[in-house]
């Protein structure tokens, strides 16, 4: 028979309300008494009724990820991380794929949170970079995190997951550079992202840091995506001085420009050296295997449900105004500060040193 709420009570020998209580996380529980009922939670291998906690009061139990890209890898681990954030704490994933360039964008995500009555959002690019997105949230008066490039923010906002796509770029440009080549191009994703333009932020900054010159001929903007590698790179690699090595913006441009190398005869690595960034599956999928920047996509996408938690469990104690026994405020702190990750540099089979002059048939 299922497990119901009463007996987890009686078990624990503390009323519904309490058992109630540790499983909303409130903070009016003595220590010990929430740790007995814990454990017969455990033991009874108890699941409350999320549908029917949703409906019995004013707090929702449901966290809504937005998204709008078409990298299926990245959004399933975006959905793996956030779901190991939401079942250690007994809530829901609402997954909300969106059209980010839609005229109607800020009426959509209005009625999300209006009807599906989320208790939070965790945003990625581009909605995590669009001020109308974040104003829109801001007047609903409903939690979010963004998940996104520390280009252009120098402290860490307190809803904020910022990666460091320039310092990873830099390691990645760094390391191309080490192996003596002169002439390195980067392939550019979509310009209206942070991350591009932090990645070509400190693709700049490691040729400056060599004392070599920032050529335009060098840098082909695209779209993050493998056909956008063939195409640039088949351009780079056909014209009267083409690069040695190719820094693309992510793994799937990488492949792509892996791809037009393949078409044109060029050996990868001995006669041409490429590298990606995110550390994909794509990345693992082509021969040779391609360098890359590690970024942990489900530890990044866990953090921020839980950073959004947090802030979701500390504005509901303030709402109730929620007091220790004592008549203490609760200990629990909304965070006052944001999250760094940084991309670290994964070297494969992809790169190798420069070739010498004339070495391509």
């Amino acid at each position: 028979m299922k497990v119901t709420i009463n007996d987890v009570a009686e078990r624990a020998g503390v009323s519904i309300k309490t058992v109630s209580r540790v499983i909303n996380n409130e903070p009016s529980v003595r220590s010990s008494t929430r740790a007995r009922v814990l454990e017969v939670v455990e033991a009874l291998n108890y699941r409350p009724n999320l549908a029917a906690r949703n409906l019995a009061g004013t707090h929702s139990y449901s966290i809504g990820f937005i998204y709008d890209n078409p990298n299926a890898y990245y959004v399933i681990d975006m959905q793996n991380g956030i779901l190991d954030a939401c079942r250690a704490q007994g809530y829901e994933l609402l997954i909300h794929p969106s059209n980010a360039q839609s005229s109607t964008i800020h009426e959509e995500l209005r009625r999300l949170v209006e009807q599906s009555r989320v208790a939070g959002l965790v945003l990625t690019p581009p909605f995590s970079e669009s001020q109308e997105v974040i104003n829109t949230l801001k007047a609903m008066d409903v939690e979010f995190v963004r998940i996104v490039s520390s280009h252009g923010h120098k402290v860490a906002e307190s809803n904020c997951i910022l990666i460091d796509d320039t310092a990873a770029a830099f390691a990645i440009t760094q390391h191309l550079l080490d192996f003596g080549h002169k002439r390195v191009a980067y392939l550019s994703g979509g310009t209206e992202h942070f991350s591009t333009q932090g990645r070509l932020e400190g693709y700049k900054k490691a040729l400056q840091n060599a004392g070599l010159p920032f050529d335009e001929q060098l840098v082909e903007q695209g779209e993050y995506s493998f056909d956008s590698g063939v195409k640039s790179a088949t351009k780079l690699l056909q014209s009267g001085e083409p690069p040695t090595a190719i820094f693309a913006g992510n793994d799937e441009i990488a492949a792509g420009a892996l791809f037009a190398a393949r078409m044109l005869n060029i050996d990868v690595p001995e006669q041409l050296s490429i590298a990606g960034f995110e550390d994909s599956p794509f990345s693992r999928q082509t021969w040779p295997k391609l360098t890359t920047a590690h970024q942990p996509n489900e530890e990044i996408a866990q953090r921020a449900a839980e950073l959004a938690l947090e802030r979701i469990h500390f504005k509901s104690c303030e709402e109730k105004g929620i007091k220790e026994k004592n008549g203490a405020k609760s200990t629990r702190q909304k965070s006052n500060t944001g999250c760094y990750f940084t991309p670290k540099l994964v070297v494969r089979e992809s790169t190798g040193a420069a070739p010498q002059k004339n070495a391509r048939r």
